[in-house]
């Protein structure tokens, strides 16, 4: 098969790219390098295959169009390109609005118009369900849960664009949707919750996983916003890389729909228990700050992922510990590429 990957030298790009190359596939990797990192992804990546690399951003619509005159062939377009943080949205959310909202409608009418016949695979959020109070919070212990919710978010929760990210996001979510049903392209949606893995450079903005991690490996300050009890569940990078394969594997039954992806009920952490799990890696204490919530925080989101369960027989499978522990391996194994790539985020961090 040949795969068109937007964003592919990010962290689930990469890993995404790695899992298609083993397996044969032809790839098409765009991303512009705007990340710090992306460049090492994209090093690593060669060590496993030939792949066709294009620096481009998705914001320009008719080098997007170019691209896919040159590849109408495709198969299927995995769009993982995106701005990806809350605070950043918050600061900046023009650009915001352009790279995942204006962006993803680039890549819809590109599809649209030179690629009819490939699957469309959209990254969104769960920022798209807004904090889900309506849901029903409560504290129980040093976790907050669901009390109306035993199983999680599902599909038909109203969605609620909370933050400029939630919007953008959430506006590219609804036209990849409407763009199955109005002009027959095969989409899906996935709205992920917290993924974590190998290869996440992660920031104290986004990827608290991976920056956690990074940043007790590293002896650097973590900074602790809200209460700490705040909970997500949390997939890791290779089970999302198979429900990605898996779905287009069925895409005659998952056309058109929506998924929730995520860890999952068995698979919830709160930040205090990440921290819990790190210090136990540690004899000195964590270096440990406390600040107030940020705008947009939601104090828990679990998925219910029965939906892709049924529909196409995808479920997570590696348990939150097993995750865990081969992150922390690998942080501990990457510590002068992390130091290297991360040093703005380390030194701000200290401040």
């Amino acid at each position: 098969m040949k795969w068109i990957v937007t964003g592919g030298a990010g962290f689930v790009g990469c890993n995404t790219v790695k899992r298609l190359l083993a397996q044969g596939d032809e790839v098409v990797l765009i991303d512009n390098l705007s990340r710090k990192g992306t460049q090492a992804n994209l090093e690593w990546l060669r060590t496993y295959g030939k792949f066709e690399f294009v620096c481009q951003d998705i914001r320009d619509y008719d080098s997007v169009c170019a691209l896919f005159k040159c590849h109408q062939d495709v198969d299927v377009v995995l769009h993982l390109a995106a701005q990806v943080a809350v605070t950043t949205s918050v600061v900046n959310p023009r650009e915001d609005f352009e790279i995942n909202a204006i962006g993803t409608f680039n890549l819809l009418e590109a599809v649209r118009n030179f690629a009819a016949q490939a699957v469309f695979l959209y990254a969104s959020t769960n920022k798209v369900y807004g904090k889900m109070e309506q849901a029903g919070i409560k504290l129980v212990g040093d976790r907050y849960q669901y009390s109306q919710l035993p199983k999680g978010v599902d599909e038909t929760a109203s969605l609620d664009f909370y933050s400029p990210y939630g919007c953008s996001k959430g506006a590219a979510d609804q036209y990849v949707r409407d763009y199955s049903r109005i002009y027959g392209l095969r989409t899906v949606v996935f709205r992920q919750s917290c993924i974590a893995g190998i290869r996440q450079l992660g920031i104290e903005d986004q990827g608290w996983v991976a920056w956690f991690t990074i940043a007790a490996v590293l002896g650097s300050p973590i900074t602790i916003y809200g209460d700490g009890k705040q909970v997500r569940d949390v997939l890791f990078v290779d089970d999302l890389v198979s429900c990605y394969l898996q779905a287009v594997k069925q895409i005659d039954t998952v056309s058109g729909q929506v998924y929730n992806i995520g860890g999952g009920t068995n698979n919830q952490l709160s930040l205090l228990e990440l921290l819990q799990f790190l210090q136990g890696k540690f004899s000195d204490p964590l270096k440990l700050n406390y600040s107030g919530w940020r705008p947009g925080d939601q104090r828990i989101f679990v998925a219910d992922v029965s939906k892709a369960k049924l529909d196409f027989d995808w479920e997570p499978k590696l348990d939150i510990l097993t995750g865990l522990n081969l992150l922390y391996t690998w942080v501990c194994q990457e510590q002068p590429l992390l130091q290297s790539v991360l040093a703005d985020q380390l030194n701000k961090a200290k401040r």
